[in-house]
């Protein structure tokens, strides 16, 4: 089965949650959705340009407190949604490029450092601009009315809209990945020098690559935003950055469904073992070292290993024995 048909039975099985509430908590399932794009989004640079980013959370919570401003003030206009999801993800674009640009020139842990520091100035300034809210972060954010048709203040409406935004945000990732800029971001991945001495300027398509990571980090924010009418300082802290490290990681790095895997299984684990209180965080933890000691590629990093083994033994030729020579005829 290849990407498009297993993402559209996917969302074939999302197309039913709503109908079966008391199983799956629609909530629940678009608060995976938010933190599946928002992996996806990360892994776009990390999967696929090597590059290893600590101000994710900023492209995130960006994106809510733009967002969730613009809602509170024009919510009530039939095209508040739109313009405040759109001014929310330019904004993270916009962060995006002036933390990438600061940073692409390094590499490695001196990247991943830079990153880091720029990101705890955002979240400083988070906490010191009222528009933000503060410590107290923006709540009460409304969902509006979507082009004056569609009130998302039903859990039903919303529902389906963030599906909607889902969709198109996962079927726009795998587009890049597999468009003629994806495969000269693995080119660089996979040897810069080579790719150098092809032509290619390298740090330009890593910022590229960059932004449109910090873009699409922001379209899960402002989802994220709209969905629960809630940012909070959360969203832009360091703890976040890491969470989708470790999503990532866990579903499988340079998969195009190992984020969603992974969010889906970080989420589903504190929502369901809330009641455990911070103890859920020494699960994950032990969950994670479990991962990188036994199965490195991620679940569905090993799943398609697994495959991949599978296929190449049942082409290899069976040994002579097993094919005895066919005896002449006398």
């Amino acid at each position: 089965m290849n990407t498009k048909a297993l993402f559209a039975a996917l969302v074939a099985l999302f197309v039913l949650v709503p109908l079966v509430p008391g199983l799956i908590y629609p909530i629940f399932v678009m608060k995976v959705m938010a933190y599946g794009l928002f992996a996806c989004a990360f892994n776009l640079l990390l999967g696929f340009t090597g590059l290893v980013s600590f101000a994710h959370a900023a492209f995130l919570g960006t994106a809510g407190y733009v967002t969730g401003a613009l809602m509170i003030r024009f919510g009530a206009h039939p095209l508040g949604v739109p313009a405040a999801f759109l001014a929310g993800v330019a904004a993270s674009a916009l962060v995006g490029f002036a933390i990438g640009g600061l940073a692409i020139r390094r590499r490695g842990i001196y990247f991943a450092m830079i990153t880091l520091a720029l990101s705890q100035i955002v979240y400083f300034l988070a906490v010191q601009f009222r528009w933000t809210g503060g410590e107290d972060g923006l709540q009460g954010i409304p969902r509006g009315t979507l082009l004056g048709l569609v009130d998302l203040s039903s859990d039903t409406a919303m529902y389906y809209v963030a599906l909607a935004l889902f969709a198109a945000g996962f079927l726009f990732i795998d587009r890049v990945v597999h468009s003629p800029f994806g495969q000269i971001l693995q080119a660089v991945r996979d040897n810069e020098a080579r790719a150098v001495s092809l032509g290619y300027d390298a740090s330009r398509f890593q910022l590229l690559a960059f932004v449109l990571s910090a873009a699409l980090a922001g379209y899960a924010g402002a989802l994220k935003a709209l969905v629960f009418g809630l940012v909070s300082l959360n969203d832009v802290s360091l703890h976040t950055s890491t969470e989708v490290v470790l999503m990532t990681l866990l579903g499988g790095v340079g998969t195009l469904f190992g984020p969603l895997v992974g969010a889906a299984l970080v989420v589903g684990l504190q929502n369901y073992l809330a009641t455990i209180g911070d103890l859920v965080t020494v699960v994950i933890g032990l969950i994670f070292i479990l991962c990188v000691s036994f199965f490195r590629r991620g679940v569905v990093g090993e799943w398609l290993h697994w495959r991949h083994r599978r296929a190449a033994r049942a082409a290899r030729p069976l040994p002579e024995a097993e094919h005895p020579p066919v005896a002449k005829a006398a």
